[in-house]
């Protein structure tokens, strides 16, 4: 497993950092976003689509569970925090986005067992002396 940490002091900077991802994506690519609320997880997925050209087309996923952007590549975004357990991600044919495009799964900590081998974890914590300053913990998950 590969870890990489970045700060971010900002939604700017997070947006910033999240294009330079968006950047190497390709279709397979699987980001898990894990942290508490109001983390930073959807500015980061905004910077994503932003890069792709969707900046007008941002929503919050949280009570579709998936929104489909029409780019190209085509992203998803998940948010699977109301999902009772994995059978619920199942029963939405969650797993056959992963082949499609590029698949951005906030709270995907509840889905892991589900996940191909391969895909990056990025972790969100606030720093409570600075409100505005987020860290990053970006692991890439390799199976062998």
């Amino acid at each position: 497993m590969n870890e990489f940490h970045f700060k971010s002091h900002s939604e700017e900077e997070t947006k910033q950092f999240a294009k330079k991802l968006a950047s190497t994506l390709k279709i397979g690519d699987i980001i898990v976003l894990s942290g508490e609320l109001g983390s930073g997880k959807t500015k980061f997925t905004e910077g994503i689509l932003e890069y792709f050209g969707m900046a007008n087309e941002i929503s919050s996923p949280t009570f579709t569970i998936v929104n489909e952007y029409n780019s190209t590549p085509p992203v998803f975004h998940f948010d699977v925090y109301r999902l009772e357990d994995e059978d619920e991600f199942l029963a939405i044919g969650g797993e056959e986005y992963f082949e499609k495009g590029i698949c951005i799964i906030e709270w995907g900590e509840m889905i892991e067992n589900l996940l191909p081998p391969e895909y990056i974890k990025i972790t969100f914590s606030k720093d409570y002396e600075d409100e505005n300053v987020r860290n990053l913990t970006i692991n890439k998950n390799i199976s062998i």
